[in-house]
């Protein structure tokens, strides 16, 4: 005959081994379902000087930026005549840093005889570096290829749209990026659209920051360095 305190203290171990089987179970799910963290990136958008990863292609200021108009600044500008600034060779209102980089509380956004913005509309490719720091220098774990356009007719945003690829074999790790930059603002956000490798269909969101440019190594044309904090899931 079966012993009684035999089958309770076998109906408790097999209780006690299924309420095990599900607590490791929810903590695997919930393992499984937990986001990874956050990848940060230091992207180095440069124009000009000896080693540029940006060039403007179309647009006025694409124009003037590769020299096919030659007299962008009249000596003598006449009535109606539009005379557009410079830093370091680079038009106002070229690049992610619009007007910021000439400073000062009379550098606002130079408009057109339409109104807009002479930089409203340019296309900008890119290839830029991609670094663990924000310094030049430092580790370059990729490149972020793809395009921006100056899309607000006051100059104060850019589309971008531009894949990070990342260092590694063939680049065969990538991650998609589409959204307005905002020039100006503490903090912009760019949608991730999915990636290859082992980013194959992410989703997810990107917090954008423009930092100062600092470090040995200072690049000798007009460098916006932003940092991206990519949020996956």
């Amino acid at each position: 005959m079966f012993p009684i305190h035999s089958y309770f203290k076998h109906q408790t171990m097999m209780m006690i081994n299924q309420m095990l089987f599900f607590t490791l179970l929810t903590v695997a799910t919930v393992v499984a379902d937990s986001p990874p963290p956050p990848l940060e990136l230091y992207m180095h958008d440069i124009l000009g000087g000896s080693s540029p990863t940006a060039r403007p292609i179309t647009g006025l200021l694409g124009s003037i930026y590769s020299g096919q108009v030659p007299f962008a600044r009249p000596l003598n500008p006449q009535k109606g005549s539009i005379s557009v600034p410079f830093s370091d060779g680079i038009p106002l209102g070229t690049g992610l840093s619009g007007t910021a980089f000439l400073g000062g509380p009379d550098s606002g956004n130079q408009l057109g005889r339409d109104g807009l913005g002479l930089g409203f509309g340019t296309i900008t490719v890119i290839d830029d570096y991609l670094t663990l720091a924000p310094e030049l220098g430092s580790q370059q774990v990729g490149k972020a290829q793809g395009v921006y356009v100056a899309s607000s007719a006051d100059n104060t945003a850019q589309m971008m749209a531009f894949t990070a690829l990342m260092e590694g074999g063939e680049f065969g790790d990538s991650i998609n990026f589409f959204g307005l930059y905002k020039i100006g603002t503490s903090v912009s956000r760019l949608t991730v659209t999915g990636g290859t490798g082992k980013f194959k269909n992410v989703g997810g969101y990107a917090e954008v920051r423009s930092l100062v440019p600092t470090g040995k190594y200072v690049a000798d044309g007009v460098e916006t360095l932003l940092r991206i904090t990519v949020h996956l899931k």
